[in-house]
């Protein structure tokens, strides 16, 4: 049975996002020379995590779609005939800005080989993620692509936690959910509930591969970071004093799970590290037949779902 290789670029951001860019690029090649056909960068990888503080300068950091991180992704694309997620800071139009997954596949004829994009439908404001600030929430819905690489569906971060995503993704014909993610703990925390929230993160989306019948793969940052970013010439420096005990430290884990939820791979929590996987499409269709969670939902009984709170 054919299998496709898939690979997650779990990397460290330093504050220059020309020096970001250039080394993605250069993951992405590596791993397609390591016979990946699907690659995936973490959550906003050009940039150092921005949203640690609400600042108007960063918004200059944003870029339109196509724009430059796309072209030069779609090089490397277009070569080695990939399908490659990237997170980007989206510049929609002026004063409007999105968290956004671009879909580069190289049998794409659109520009820099865009076949689809994902909006990030649900944005966090909590200390050090204040991104309420920056995105506007997507508009697009919830996405299944079919690429040359497979069906495939694309989340982003903080959507990770919400079960209807995962699950309108899937019934839309994705076979893999990609979710783009930063994030980590905030040091003063990492001790005492650091275990904890690691393991939850990895619990929920190995729970959307099972009740789905899915692959998820889920790559994230490693590293300290504070937030700076040197973009265009201009340094803007994040928020405290730049101590250990602030900022925020990204927990890596990346991993890809198959459709049963068993850990096919997992990366480190704190090195750079291309993750790899051979995914065998027809594990989609077995796990199914034997675990036919999709037959038995009752369709007719879910009608509060789509209610805040049933009061």
């Amino acid at each position: 049975m054919a299998t496709t290789r898939v690979a997650l670029i779990q990397m460290s951001c330093k504050a220059s996002t020309e020096a970001n860019l250039a080394k993605a690029v250069a993951r992405v090649l590596e791993a397609a020379q390591g016979g990946a056909k699907l690659v995936c960068m973490p959550e906003l990888f050009r940039a150092q995590y921005f949203c640690q503080r609400e600042d108007h300068a960063l918004f200059a950091t944003a870029e339109s779609i196509p724009g430059p991180s796309t072209a030069a992704l779609s090089e490397v694309v277009r070569e080695y005939k990939l399908v490659v997620i990237a997170s980007l800071f989206e510049r929609r139009a002026p004063g409007l800005y999105h968290n956004t997954a671009a879909i580069l596949d190289h049998v794409s004829t659109a520009p820099d080989n865009i076949a689809a994009i994902y909006r990030k439908m649900h944005i966090p404001d909590d200390p050090l993620y204040y991104e309420k600030f920056y995105f506007t929430p997507g508009d697009l819905g919830f996405l299944a692509q079919h690429t040359s690489a497979g069906p495939i569906g694309t989340l982003v971060c903080w959507d990770q936690w919400y079960p209807e995503g995962a699950r309108v993704t899937a019934l839309k014909g994705a076979e893999t959910l990609f979710f783009p993610t930063a994030i980590g703990w905030h040091p003063s925390e990492k001790v005492e509930f650091g275990e904890r929230q690691y393991d939850a993160w990895q619990t929920i989306q190995r729970a959307h591969a099972i009740a789905n019948g899915v692959f998820v793969c889920a790559v994230n940052r490693v590293g300290h970071e504070h937030g700076d970013v040197e973009h265009n010439g201009k340094t803007m420096r994040g928020p405290g004093d730049h101590t250990a005990a602030d900022g925020i430290e990204f927990w890596g884990g990346s991993f890809i799970a198959d459709p049963f939820g068993r850990i096919l791979a997992k990366a480190s929590h704190d090195q750079e590290e291309i993750l790899y996987a051979d995914l065998d499409a027809n594990e989609v269709e077995v796990t199914r037949q034997h675990w036919p969670f999709l037959r038995d939902r009752r369709i007719d009984a879910y009608g509060g779902i789509t209610s805040r709170f049933l009061d």
